[in-house]
């Protein structure tokens, strides 16, 4: 799966685009972020993607959790978002 690392800096619609662009690769990707911050901006990009996903015809699902990762030579707690998506089954 691959993985997108977000900041306190990353540009949310940018981020979108490339959570939308591995999405209809893969069909599933995962968000990681550090910090108050860069998980704000991780949660913009997620409901921004979702709006470019809804016009192809899918549904966007997310799936929080923790993560550790290794900055330099220190652990570090974040936040990470595993989105994947499915197509919706429309009934007539």
């Amino acid at each position: 799966m691959e993985i997108l690392k977000v900041s306190h800096k990353s540009a949310p619609n940018k981020v979108a685009g490339a959570i939308a662009g591995v999405l209809s690769k893969t069909g599933e990707v995962e968000i990681q972020s550090i910090g108050a911050g860069a998980v704000n901006q991780a949660v913009k990009a997620i409901a921004i993607a979702k709006r470019f996903i809804e016009n192809d015809g899918k549904e966007l699902y997310v799936i929080p959790g923790f993560v550790e990762v290794k900055v330099g030579e220190e652990e570090r707690t974040g936040i990470k978002f595993k989105v994947y998506i499915e197509s919706e089954e429309k009934s007539e």
